[in-house]
């Protein structure tokens, strides 16, 4: 099972303040022990929100919206792409995790979909055109 794990943004992280030396450090070291158990398949931080951008769309058409925004509860500061058993796994790893910001915060995890959670709707066609995405996306972090 895929989980991405969502660290929340702060006001300190959306005004681009830079975590801390010792924060690095710690985050680091997790992230040694996340790719040694073989759990971690990506992970990075954000540029705050000022430096995205939105598009809104409703039918055809397309609205774009330049950031910041403003709720900051809701925006994502970084992420995490973990292969795990379960649920529970992926919850015990964050709870080994340094807190990300100063104070308090909030990570959520999210179960990726994978191919057969599609059902009958994920024709053999489009099972083959996933499969090949996936393979295509793999072949370009390796080019990178």
């Amino acid at each position: 099972m895929r989980f991405m794990v969502i660290i929340k943004a702060s006001k300190d992280s959306e005004a681009g303040k830079m975590p801390s030396q010792k924060l690095l450090t710690e985050m680091g070291k997790f992230n040694e022990e996340l790719g040694k158990a073989g759990i971690m398949l990506a992970g990075e931080g954000l540029q705050p929100s000022s430096k995205g951008a939105r598009v809104r769309f409703s039918g055809t058409k397309r609205t774009v919206i330049d950031g910041p925004f403003t709720e900051s509860k809701e925006l994502i500061a970084g992420f995490w792409l973990w292969k795990v058993k379960s649920k529970e796994e992926a919850i015990e790893w964050v709870k080994r995790c340094p807190n990300p910001m100063e104070g308090e915060s909030e990570i959520e995890i999210r179960q990726v979909f994978e191919a057969e959670d599609f059902g009958k709707e994920l024709t053999p066609e489009l099972k083959a055109q996933y499969q090949r995405q996936r393979d295509q996306s793999a072949r370009n972090a390796k080019e990178k």
